[in-house]
């Protein structure tokens, strides 16, 4: 995959993301106030120039597969900014075996996580040394298999939206070797 230079921020659902009719998907791609397993921070509000300016340009956001610009799987037909989080709701398109591929892996709830692409534009460091995002430029929204941010996920209709510790663990280790990987 090529490089983009892209920043990406792992979110699970914490609650209410449904796959319905199919194909529609909605919930939360990244939630405020949350330390996710990088050090980072959404603050509210981080997004609101950048959905301000898909508005304004008519432009639509992105649904990627694992941010792979060259597998789009769907439509993302909502995109805005509440006090929990930044919310999306969209189409998998069952015209790209891909997206039949995700709307399947979420109903057997072998799927069940989204990850923001961004490009940060202002930031600050906390007391903790952690880092907190104040304004980001959106670029995608991926489906992914292993998200960063344990306290949400994606959920298929009627799944317990309880998380597994073991696999937060093994998600939190593998974006730790990832990023150890990126580093070199």
């Amino acid at each position: 995959m090529q490089e983009t230079g892209l920043e990406h921020k792992f979110a699970r659902f914490g609650e209410g993301v449904q796959l319905s009719e199919g194909s529609v998907i909605g919930g939360y791609a990244s939630l405020f106030g949350e330390t996710d397993q990088g050090g980072d921070i959404v603050q509210r509000g981080a997004y609101a120039a950048s959905l301000a300016a898909f508005r304004t340009e008519n432009r639509h956001l992105k649904m990627l597969w694992q941010h792979d610009p060259a597998q789009p799987i769907g439509i993302w037909d909502e995109v805005r900014e509440d006090q929990k989080g930044l919310f999306v709701r969209g189409r998998l398109l069952d015209s790209t075996q891909r997206g039949r591929e995700a709307a399947a892996l979420i109903e057997a709830g072998a799927l069940d996580g989204l990850s923001i692409g961004y490009r940060t534009l202002k930031a600050a460091k906390n007391d903790k040394g952690q880092r907190l995002l104040t304004e980001l430029e959106l670029w995608e929204v991926s489906l992914v298999t292993f998200p960063m941010l344990p306290s949400a996920r994606v959920a298929s209709k009627g799944e317990s939206l309880e998380t597994d510790a073991g696999l937060r663990e093994l998600a939190a280790a593998l974006e730790g070797a990832r990023l150890e990987l990126g580093r070199r």
